[in-house]
């Protein structure tokens, strides 16, 4: 696959015996690929990610993968509060909800297909673990968004779909899963809804989303379910 060099200096090392287990997906939520790609690289934003791909399906590469991004800020997934350390950081050109969001172009997702492909041949990085900033970081963000074919994604084996589970589960297991216990249960009811039921976001929980979370938790390893 052919990638375009555009180192960013926006980048450091990762903290030694720290392993790459984690795979976060954004949008740029910036007017155009060029204005994101000049914030992504300009030392003064202290933003970065791995790669950038733009509509077309060009892929940019901004920071060696052995190397840690700047791209999830503060965020939490399974216990770990330092996603930066250990994940690997993909953006995706599209104007988000601030500027006019739209569907993910075709190229777009194809050329991130075959990129997650090869990152999940380098990483040890489990389905559970392929989110979206807003998995991360409920709190503060929204990306990639409802739009976002995460479904499409699963069935190429990058990520997990759930098949629905008749339960009782409420949004207090959401942490069950990895979602931060210490954030608003309305923020994280949204995140998940917008991961795993994007047609209808309410940010109330119902029986469908107790399907969906028991259908993800029952396709866990049992080491990764707490109590």
């Amino acid at each position: 696959m052919n990638r375009i060099a555009r180192p960013s200096p926006n980048q450091d090392a990762r903290p030694d015996g720290t392993p790459i287990d984690m795979l976060v997906l954004h949008y740029t939520g910036m007017t155009d690929a060029a204005v994101a790609l000049s914030r992504l690289c300009d030392p003064a934003a202290k933003v970065s990610a791995h790669y950038t791909i733009d509509e077309d399906g060009a892929i940019y590469a901004h920071v060696p993968e052995d190397r840690r991004a700047w791209h999830a800020g503060v965020s939490f997934w399974a216990g770990e509060s330092n996603i930066n350390s250990r994940a690997i950081g993909i953006e995706l050109v599209n104007p988000g909800h601030e500027f006019g969001y739209r569907p993910f172009a075709e190229a777009q997702i194809g050329a991130l297909i075959t990129l997650c492909h090869g990152i999940l041949m380098r990483h040890a990085i489990a389905s559970a673990r392929v989110l979206g900033h807003s998995d991360v970081a409920p709190m503060r963000k929204t990306d990639p968004g409802e739009l976002f074919p995460w479904e499409r994604l699963a069935r190429a084996g990058i990520g997990l779909w759930p098949e629905k589970i008749l339960s009782d589960l409420t949004a207090d297991a959401l942490p069950r899963y990895g979602y931060d216990p210490g954030a608003a249960p309305d923020k994280l009811i949204l995140a998940f809804q917008r991961h795993f039921r994007p047609n209808e976001l309410t940010g109330l929980w119902d029986a469908e989303c107790g399907a969906l979370l028991a259908g993800l938790l029952a396709r866990l390893p049992r080491s990764d379910l707490s109590a």
